[in-house]
């Protein structure tokens, strides 16, 4: 196509910061194409590669914007002018989007900035990376205002400014001209621990010096706007990860069912706002803003490359285990279409393993799964852990992507996987409980240790209250709490809401988010969730209920922005749910820790970075894992999530450490390490 220079159209028009040409609001974004496209990717009424593109009941398709502006002035389709009206339509498949998003194009600043990537890359590339846009805008603002200075300050919409004579640091984000770039592995900023990336080399073993990691824009489509992501957020500029990250994603909702993004995955982007830079709660409030298309830019690591030999795939091997990791995309027709894939379990090993792959199937077709494949992830969901009938689950509630990441082991047969399990199955097991199982791997939860305790962080608190209420006989204390010691996150348990039919709300004193601790003298922080239910529904014919609680406080200028958008519209058939700063008020004494041991050969690295430790200027601050790299040994295990804090390297305390304390501990640990660690549930969005 045609190239077409930014400076040629609409001179009084800004630049678009999504395409970098000049067009006005209501037209569609501009793009200099490296290829000719398919007629057949091209709309009928602009002539140009669709943009957000719907289909009409009669078979045609057409850009969203194109086609919202015709039926505007029109009521039939442009095609066969069939009657037609705007509802009627519906978005194009995934795999023509993502056939769209894929075509190549060129940085419309050329000949300057010769980027050449792909259509759905661009706008990241503008916003963070494109040194050609920022120069011009510039110039464009001297030009506009002559006592223009180069000082600039953060804006609400999202672009950073930066002032002049400051460096800028730019996020973690590749340069590459294609979808995976290197990233070198650096110590960037004050508290980092990267053991991830300390490697001891020999001649014989690969050398891997960077991590693979890919810059990209997620589209989600909502048909209710106020519809519930599914995934729970880490991190923001006001904790020690910095970085806004994804720790879990859940099942059957609308990003597992979209099937792009994982657990580890950065945010750097939300509908266009930069929140490289912003606190947790700012991020959560732009992540639950309700929309009908939300726009995602994600960074995701891939691995490692080798020095010595080029890798195509998003594998990296694990010389000790002799492990491959390989992701393979299968892309259904409709929703009910089958995969021919059999999964089973094992006795003694958790996770979910392929059996067969029935011939003539999608999966067989495709090629790249196996028999014996151990299933890692599907749709970004861990199954690590998991069970054949989670993972048949999430393969048929999604609607076309089907993204699988397998663990594969060199010279294993499926008739000794079959000899080992002793059965095989799409989805059930005639022998022996896996529940057994995985209770006899796994390893106890146990309350923090005196010597592992600590102060909360600098600006969090706790306020512990005693509050004695008189209440009528058979009165409801008309509170619900959730958490409990058998929860998965073994949380103490906590008020989740008041009704207005309660002494308790009468009261006043007791707030959303407190931690009960005991009750009438019982203590309540050790029970599991029923346990502790049965105790507060025992005392409904006391007159007079004491209740010990624990109000968890934020930082002041937190407080102001949580408390009441933030805490507000996580309202959800979830009920409420904390944010994950929340718990960083928690007392040590209530906290649960747990073990974890990893192993590696010589030649590898841990698989996992940490931010955090003593700063002058920040005090004491928790240890977090920041990062889990791809085909490593943190990432097999399963265990570690992004945002976990250590507690202690085998069994020597973090509290006080500095970085510098904690990398030669993590550097002596050649083949194994015991982390000790207490993970806090994400926040909901």
């Amino acid at each position: 196509m045609a190239e077409l220079k930014v400076d040629s159209l609409c001179p009084n028009v800004e630049v678009c910061l999504e395409c970098g040409q000049h067009h006005l609001l209501a037209e569609n974004h501009l793009y200099n194409y490296q290829d000719d496209v398919d007629d057949e990717l091209a709309c009928h009424i602009c002539l140009q590669p669709l943009l957000q593109p719907m289909d009409t009941p009669c078979g045609h398709t057409y850009c969203f914007k194109c086609l919202e502006n015709f039926l505007q002035e029109h009521s039939f389709c442009p095609m066969d002018r069939k009657k037609l009206n705007f509802q009627q339509c519906r978005k194009s498949s995934l795999l023509v989007r993502n056939l769209l998003d894929k075509l190549q194009v060129f940085c419309p600043f050329q000949p300057d900035c010769e980027q050449t990537l792909q259509r759905c890359e661009l706008e990241a590339h503008l916003k963070n990376r494109c040194a050609i846009l920022k120069k011009h805008r510039a110039e464009t603002e001297r030009k506009r205002n002559p006592s223009y200075r180069k000082k600039r300050h953060p804006r609400h919409d999202g672009e950073t400014r930066v002032d002049s004579g400051q460096p800028l640091e730019v996020s973690v984000v590749s340069t590459g001209s294609s979808s995976s770039a290197v990233a070198p592995t650096r110590t960037a900023e004050p508290g980092l621990v990267n053991p991830a990336f300390d490697e001891i080399e020999e001649a014989d073993q690969p050398q891997r010096s960077s991590l693979v990691a890919e810059t990209t824009t997620v589209e989600i489509h909502r048909e209710d706007q106020d519809e519930q992501l599914g995934i729970r957020i880490v991190g923001g500029k006001d904790t020690p990860l910095g970085n806004v990250v994804i720790q879990e994603i859940h099942r059957d909702y609308l990003v597992a069912r979209n099937g792009t993004l994982a657990p580890g995955d950065h945010i750097l982007e939300v509908n266009g706002v930069n929140v490289s830079s912003v606190n947790h709660s700012y991020a959560i409030s732009l992540l639950r803003c309700p929309c009908s298309i939300l726009h995602l830019t994600v960074l995701q690591e891939k691995g490692f490359s080798n020095k010595s030999t080029h890798q195509d795939s998003f594998s990296s091997t694990n010389s000790s285990s002799r492990h491959d990791v390989i992701q393979a995309v299968l892309m259904k027709r409709d929703i009910t279409e089958p995969l021919g894939i059999k999964l089973i379990r094992k006795p003694d090993e958790v996770g979910v393993y392929i059996l067969e792959l029935l011939a003539g199937g999608l999966a067989a077709k495709d090629g790249r799964l196996r028999s014996s494949d151990k299933v890692l992830f599907i749709n970004g969901q861990d199954l690590r852990h998991g069970t054949p009938e989670v993972a048949a689950q999430i393969i048929q509630s999604s609607e076309a992507r089907v993204n699988f990441v397998v663990q594969r082991q060199l010279n294993v047969s499926a008739s000794e996987m079959i000899d080992e399990a002793g059965f095989s199955s799409s989805g059930s097991s005639n022998g022996g409980s896996p529940a057994l199982h995985r209770r006899r791997l796994e390893q106890p939860f146990y309350q923090r240790k005196i010597t592992y305790q600590k102060d909360p962080p600098q600006g969090f608190s706790s306020l512990e209250k005693i509050i004695s209420v008189k209440k009528e006989p058979q009165e409801s204390l008309g509170i619900t709490v959730s958490g409990g010691r058998d929860s998965k996150y073994k949380l103490p348990i906590y008020v989740t809401s008041i009704q207005p039919i309660g002494c308790l709300y009468r009261d006043g004193r007791i707030k959303r988010g407190d931690i009960l601790l005991s009750m009438n003298g019982i203590d309540l922080t050790l029970l599991s969730y029923g346990e502790a239910v049965s105790i507060l529904k025992s005392h409904t014919t006391s007159s007079t209920v004491v209740l010990k609680t624990l109000e968890c406080r934020t930082p002041e200028k937190e407080t102001e922005l949580v408390r009441e958008p933030a805490e507000s519209l996580v309202e959800s058939e979830h009920g409420w749910t904390p944010l994950w700063i929340m718990w960083f008020s928690v007392p040590s004494h209530l906290h649960y820790c747990h073990d974890i041991l990893l192993r590696k050969s010589n030649s590898e690295s841990w698989g996992f970075s940490i931010v955090g430790g003593y700063e002058e200027n920040k005090g004491h601050q928790p240890f977090f894992i920041k990062t889990i790299v791809p085909g490593t040994p943190a990432f097999f295990d399963g265990r570690l999530k992004c945002g976990d804090e250590i507690v202690a390297v085998n069994g020597v305390s973090t509290t006080g450490m500095s970085n510098s304390s904690l990398i030669p501990m993590l550097k002596e640990q050649r083949n194994k390490v015991t982390l000790t660690v207490v993970s806090w549930p994400g926040t909901l969005v």
